[in-house]
C-alpha cells in the first residue's frame, strides 16, 4: 500500500578485538530476545537477572586471522532456568565460521545461539556451555542472554534521571494521562472511550526536515491534533542501515512531541520484506532501546509491525507475541498496537476479513489492532469490515489516506469522510499519512516547503488532501473527564 522508495544507503560499524584472553560482555545497546510463551514454571528474563543468569565469553585459541571462543551460560539464582538465548553483534569483517553445542541464526552482524535439547536447563549454581569459532578479530558487542545484559545486569526500573515534565494544561495528554485499552474501545485514565487523531510523519530517512519544532507547533496548535505517529522504516535506507541514528531520531521527535502535549504512536514501519519475522531481532532491539530511553512517559503507543503482507495471521500472531514481552518488560502500561494481515487491512486485500483475528487474537492484554485504508482504493467491503470489527476487538487506524493505496492521484472525500464518519461514531482512532512536502497527493504539504521551513500555519502551503484533513483535525475533541 506504499508507493515505490528510493534506494537504501549502507552504514558500517567499527570495533576491534582486544587482547584480554576473557571477554565478558556487558554492554549497553541490547537487541534483546524474548522467548516464546511458556510454561507458568520458567522463569522470565527478568527473573533471570534478579537470580543472576549471565553469560561468559572466553577466547579459547586465536589465529592471524581469527580465535575461537567458549560460552558459559551461569544460573546464580535458587530455581532451574529453562531455555537461555544469547545474543551480540559482530563488527563488519568479522562472522561466526563453526559453532557447536548450539542452534545459530544471523541477521547481518547480529548473531543469536539458542540452547539445543539436551543443554537447556541451567540448573542453580550450574552452567551450560557452547562454543563459535570466528572469522577476524573483532570482537562480540551488545551481548545479552535471555534479554538481559550478559554480566547479570538489569534493564533500567526507574524513570530516567529527569522525570518526564508534566504537558502543557490543556493538551491531549494532560486532559486525559495514560491511555489504557478497555473493551473494544481505547480509554483516558478517568475510564472513558475517546478517540485520538492525528497525523503521520513520512520515512525519517527522507522527510526528517519536515519535522521541526516550528512545523510541529503548528501541528499540535494550529492543526490541534492530538496524535503524531513516527514512521521508522526498517528497510529502504531506514533503521537497518544506523539503529542508533533512527533511534535517536526517533527519540528526539517522541520528546518534541511529548513538549507539545500530544501522543506519540512509535511506528516500525516494516514493509518489504512483509514478513515481519525477518526483521524480528531488530524489533527486539529498537523498541528495547526505545522504551528505555522514554521510561515514565505516559504518551506512548507501540505500533511493532506497520503492514504486514504475504504471510498468514498465525505467524504475524507469533511475532506479536514475541515482541510483546519486550516492551512490557520495561513500559507495563502503554497501548501496544498489532498490524494485522494483508499490509493491516484485516485480512480483507488477502480476500479474508476481521474473523481470523476475533477467533484467534494475540494472547496479551491492553493491545489495538490495526487497520489502514487509503479512501479512493478501498471500497465497500474495506468499510464494512472495519464497521464489524471495531464492535468486536479494539481497532486504531494507524495509516490512512483520500487517495489511491499508493497514496497518490485524486482525493476520494466523499468515500473519506463516510470512513471519518463510522470513525467519530465508533470512536476509532486514526492517523493520516502523510505530514511531509513528498511529491504525492498524500503528502499535506507542497513542493519545497519543508526546505523553506515553512509557512506551517494557515492552508497557503497545504495540498487539498492537506486543507480536508486539516479542517477536519480542528474540529473539538470529545475527551470526556468523569
Amino acid at each position: 500500500m506504499r508507493p515505490a522508495r528510493p534506494h537504501p544507503r549502507t552504514a558500517a560499524l567499527a570495533a576491534a578485538l582486544g587482547s584480554a584472553l576473557l571477554l565478558t560482555l556487558a554492554t549497553a545497546a541490547a537487541a534483546p530476545a524474548a522467548p516464546d510463551r511458556a510454561p507458568a514454571t520458567t522463569r522470565t528474563a527478568t527473573d533471570a537477572a534478579a537470580g543472576g543468569l549471565t553469560a561468559q565469553i572466553t577466547r579459547s585459541s586465536a589465529w592471524d586471522t581469527g580465535y575461537g571462543a567458549d560460552v558459559v551460560v551461569t544460573n546464580h539464582g535458587t530455581t532451574p532456568v529453562e531455555g537461555w538465548t544469547v545474543e551480540f553483534d559482530l563488527p563488519p569483517g568479522t562472522t561466526v565460521g563453526s559453532h557447536w553445542s548450539a542452534a545459530r541464526t544471523q541477521q547481518g552482524q547480529h548473531h543469536r545461539f539458542t540452547n539445543v535439547s539436551w543443554n537447556a536447563t541451567v540448573a542453580p549454581g550450574a552452567g551450560q556451555s557452547f562454543g563459535f569459532n570466528a572469522s577476524g578479530l573483532g570482537h562480540p558487542l551488545n551481548c545479552t542472554v535471555n534479554g538481559v545484559p550478559c554480566d547479570g545486569g538489569t534493564p533500567p526500573s526507574d524513570p530516567p534521571a529527569d522525570p518526564p515534565a508534566d504537558p502543557p494544561a490543556g493538551t491531549p495528554v494532560a486532559v486525559n494521562g495514560q491511555l489504557e485499552v478497555c473493551g473494544t474501545k481505547l480509554c483516558n485514565e478517568h475510564g472513558n472511550p475517546i478517540q485520538l487523531r492525528g497525523m503521520s510523519s513520512h520515512g525519517t530517512q527522507w522527510y526528517a526536515q519536515c519535522l521541526t519544532d516550528g512545523s510541529l507547533d503548528a501541528l499540535a496548535t494550529d492543526w490541534k491534533a492530538d496524535v503524531l505517529r513516527v514512521s521508522t522504516y526498517v528497510q529502504e535506507g531506514g533503521y537497518e542501515t544506523n539503529p542508533r541514528h533512527f533511534t535517536d531520531l526517533a527519540n528526539r521527535l517522541i520528546q518534541q512531541a511529548t513538549d507539545r502535549g500530544m501522543y506519540v504512536i512509535v511506528d516500525w514501519h516494516m514493509l518489504d520484506p512483509g514478513d515481519p519475522m525477518v526483521n524480528l531481532d531488530h524489533a527486539r532491539r529498537f523498541f528495547t532501546d526505545i522504551a528505555r530511553s522514554n521510561q515514565g512517559r505516559n504518551n506512548i503507543l507501540y505500533e511493532i509491525a506497520n503492514e504486514p503482507n504475504g504471510v498468514s495471521w498465525p505467524r504475524i500472531k507469533n511475532y506479536a507475541e514475541q515482541v510483546i514481552p519486550v516492551i512490557r518488560g520495561i513500559d507495563a502500561d502503554a497501548p501496544v498496537l498489532v498490524g494485522t494481515r494483508g499490509w493491516s487491512s484485516l485480512g480483507v486485500s488477502d480476500g479474508a476479513d476481521e474473523s481470523e483475528v476475533v477467533a484467534d487474537p494475540v494472547d496479551a492484554s491492553n493491545i489495538m489492532y490495526t487497520f489502514h485504508f487509503y479512501a479512493a482504493s478501498h471500497d465497500e467491503k474495506y468499510l464494512s469490515a472495519l464497521s464489524r470489527a471495531a464492535d468486536r476487538i479494539p481497532v486504531f487506524v494507524t495509516e490512512f489516506g483520500t487517495q489511491n493505496s499508493a497514496g497518490e492521484g485524486a482525493d476520494d472525500f466523499p468515500r473519506s469522510q463516510r470512513y471519518l464518519d463510522l470513525m467519530a461514531d465508533k470512536k476509532i482512532g486514526w492517523v493520516n499519512w502523510n505530514f511531509s512536502d513528498d511529491h504525492r497527493s498524500g503528502a499535506v504539504f507542497t513542493r519545497g516547503t519543508c526546505a523553506a521551513d515553512g509557512p506551517w500555519t494557515g492552508t497557503t502551503s497545504l495540498k487539498p488532501a492537506g486543507a480536508w484533513i486539516r479542517d477536519h483535525l480542528r474540529t473539538p475533541d470529545d475527551f470526556p473527564t468523569h
